[in-house]
């Protein structure tokens, strides 16, 4: 009997493990790969405790263990040469026909294929965090992805439960990243300028654009205002806007003094360590009943 086809997830960090979670408990055959013995050691710990069938899922640090693999999602650290050496070394052992994926948040996918033997097969897949909750996944093709490991990659999203949004072409920071940057770049100059505090920021955004976003996407969303009245905004607002090409100066501050958010206690906001475990679990809590909701009305 044929040994049974695995996708292969490198790298057991945050998104790695996710991901092989989700698909292990989705029915599909799955090994996480990792140089890093004490991490995938880590992984294996967590897991035990999930409800995932044990036969679903393996952990290896050797790619010979791995067997016979018709997908590998390589979901390493954001460095180009470091996802370039994890993808030659999948090419290596793994067959011609195989779909390779990469989950990188904005890297271009052609310079991350560039040596590859096979960049037909090759495609961004750029999972959100939490990958488990969020249903979108950006489909990024390089100019020698074939359309048919496009519609592989879909079709293997949609039965994760995801919505594979398919780019027509890769630019830097994709789609989302280039939108939140966007965004951020604006509110970081408000809270320079002195317009506004932090907290209320947050507050305006939430409160209004973001909860109508949720439902209905910018584009949608000027539809319904109408693209005359968003014309006659843009004319005497866009030259107000912020425009710079480097980073906030207040963003540079805060790194170099160590406000880094959540992950060292202070950013914008305070964050001692009960509030932040007690935000995680709250932000996922949120996220699944605001899916839930937006499901409900689409079925409508």
């Amino acid at each position: 009997m044929p040994q049974q086809s695995r996708i292969v997830v490198v790298g057991a960090g945050t998104m790695g493990a996710t991901l092989a979670r989700l698909m292990a408990s989705r029915d599909m055959s799955v090994t996480l790969l990792d140089i890093d013995r004490a991490r995938l050691a880590s992984c294996r710990e967590a897991m035990s405790d999930d409800d995932v069938p044990s036969s679903q899922l393996d952990f290896t640090s050797d790619w010979q263990a791995v067997g016979n693999v018709s997908v590998v999602i390589e979901s390493v650290t954001e460095d180009l040469d470091l996802k370039r050496r994890v993808l030659a070394e999948a090419e290596r052992h793994v067959p011609a026909e195989a779909l390779v994926m990469t989950n990188t948040s904005g890297l271009s996918i052609d310079a991350l294929g560039q040596s590859m033997a096979h960049p037909e097969r090759f495609v961004g897949a750029h999972f959100f965090n939490p990958a488990d909750v969020v249903p979108a996944v950006e489909v990024v093709p390089g100019r020698l992805t074939h359309a048919a490991t496009v519609e592989q990659t879909c079709r293997l999203l949609r039965r994760l439960g995801k919505r594979p949004a398919v780019l027509n072409k890769s630019v830097p920071g994709f789609v989302a990243n280039r939108i939140q940057h966007a965004l951020m770049r604006e509110c970081l100059a408000l809270l320079e300028q002195g317009v506004v505090e932090a907290e209320a920021l947050d507050d305006i955004v939430r409160y209004s654009i973001g909860v109508r976003l949720a439902i209905n996407g910018p584009l949608r969303q000027r539809d319904l205002n109408g693209l005359d009245t968003h014309l006659n905004i843009a004319r005497y607002l866009y030259s107000d806007l912020e425009d710079r090409h480097t980073p906030s100066p207040l963003l540079e501050t805060y790194v170099a003094e160590g406000r880094l958010g959540r992950k060292s206690g202070r950013g914008f906001f305070e964050w001692p360590a009960d509030t932040a475990e007690a935000q995680s679990r709250q932000e996922r809590e949120l996220l699944v009943r605001l899916l839930a909701l937006l499901e409900e009305s689409a079925s409508n």
